[in-house]
């Protein structure tokens, strides 16, 4: 039998970094404490155990750098407030390319980065380059904003020594880097219950809607009834489920992408490259026989094919770590959501030789990934524009802060922030209307998104 009702000024279904961060920001910027935090497992522990824990300014839209601008803003008041328990560091994402002629590109960046964003980019043509900050410190504090343009190899091959010779340019973002997305969910985690909010632990299974909102959930203890005056979805990759629970339909689907994760004991990748990113397709390094043997197997012939870029490397663990990240985000294929990672065996030999094309140290594992090497993946819940949707989501009293694929850790802040500010019904900020279901009647917007780059890693 189902027990008696529970009551909350907030329900938040979800708890991934996406729905703490709201729940903090409600806590500690508008004074809403009544809130339960509902999920079927614990905290961070699905798809935000996942996350790659990069941050970027680096957008093709200037409305999301703004908004991620104002996310590293977040963050960095967080790590100052904490002794930087989020570990939060700044070396910046490399761009390699083998082109010369990147002026397209670069024109691009600068658009996105808004009005000033020219003044914001510096080329740097000389081995010297006297006005280059080099990686080598990991402090956010003291690391340079705006764009650094290496042309010069000698200078690539200084800054960024495990590149490949035949790197022509390397486009440095600066406003870039890493950090803990567990400790950033502890943090936030501790301040939301030392102010009142609670957690419940079940499995939500159907929304009743009546003056308020009642929440179904199952759990360890049977069925559970949840009252609430306003819910908010922040069910990552399960949010389509729980929208038509309220009779809405969101413009969202879900793409598996996956990672590995293995000890250096090569050291093959210098501790203070930063987060390294190939932007040029390619055809992976397989043996002839090897390549003709992907080609007769139809569930594996594209990889025997051209390939399309941004594969990335990063160390991990911090300068005195010795573990490496590598990732591809290539996966297009759509597909339902479901609690076990659909893994596919051969992505870790796929992605270490895509990666090790940028950095040819790494051709050393080939076919010897160490054995304690972890290959895990995520749910990309997304839009097809790749743009969140955050604020008003159906009937009076229901909110939703979904679709941060790939990006999730590094817009908490400010996406936790927006939807917070859309609960309170305080001031929103200039990019809220971008982000939330009403873009879809700015068709001067969404034409420009349908030729834009998606931002996707």
């Amino acid at each position: 039998m189902p027990q008696s009702d529970q009551g909350a000024t907030v329900a938040i279904i979800g708890t991934g970094i996406a729905g703490i961060a709201t729940a903090y920001y409600l806590a500690t910027r508008h004074g809403i404490t009544d809130i339960v935090l509902v999920d079927a497992g614990q905290p961070m522990a699905f798809t935000s155990a996942q996350s790659g824990e990069n941050y970027r300014n680096w957008w093709p839209h200037p409305t999301m750098v703004t908004f991620t601008n104002r996310s590293i803003d977040l963050m960095e008041a967080i790590a100052k407030d904490s002794d930087n328990q989020i570990n939060m560091t700044r070396r910046g994402y490399a761009l390699a390319t083998r082109e010369t002629e990147i002026e397209a590109l670069l024109k691009q960046l600068a658009e996105d980065l808004g009005p000033a964003g020219g003044e914001q980019l510096r080329v740097h043509d000389t081995a010297a380059a006297p006005g280059y900050q080099h990686p080598t410190s990991p402090a956010w504090e003291r690391a340079p904003a705006g764009v650094d343009i290496l042309s010069s190899q000698d200078l690539i091959a200084s800054a960024f020594p495990s590149f490949g010779h035949e790197i022509r340019r390397v486009i440095h973002i600066r406003r870039a880097g890493d950090i803990s997305g567990q400790q950033l969910g502890t943090y936030m985690l501790d301040r939301i219950r030392a102010l009142g909010g609670r957690r419940l632990t079940g499995m939500v299974e159907a929304i009743e809607r009546t003056r308020d909102f009642t929440l179904i959930i199952r759990g360890e203890r049977g069925v559970q009834r949840l009252r609430a005056e306003r819910v908010i979805n922040a069910a990552g990759p399960f949010a389509d489920r729980i929208a038509t629970m309220l009779d809405v339909e969101l413009p969202i689907h879900n793409v598996f992408q996956q990672k590995i994760a293995f000890d250096d004991r090569e050291k093959a990748i210098p501790r203070d490259m930063p987060f390294s990113i190939d932007l040029d397709r390619q055809e992976i390094d397989w043996s002839e026989e090897e390549r003709a043997l992907l080609q007769e197997d139809a569930e594996v012939a594209r990889l025997a094919q051209e390939m399309p870029g941004a594969v990335h490397c990063r160390p991990d663990g911090g300068d005195r770590g010795t573990w490496l990240r590598l990732g591809w985000a290539f996966n297009s294929k759509q597909d339902q959501a479901r609690w076990d990672p659909p893994l596919v065996d051969s992505f870790p030999e796929v992605v270490l030789r895509g990666a090790a094309r940028l950095n040819p140290s790494l051709k050393r594992y080939y076919g010897a990934l160490p054995r304690g090497m972890h290959h895990y993946g995520g749910w990309y819940t997304m839009t097809e524009e790749n743009w969140p949707l955050i604020g008003k989501m159906g009937p009076k009293g229901a909110f939703m802060n979904v679709a941060l694929s790939g990006f999730g850790t590094m817009a908490a802040c400010a996406s936790g922030e927006l939807c917070a500010a859309w609960v309170a019904e305080a001031a929103l900020p200039s990019y809220a209307r971008a982000f939330s279901l009403d873009r879809y009647q700015d068709k001067a917007l969404m034409q420009v998104l349908s030729r834009s780059s998606r931002g996707l890693l």
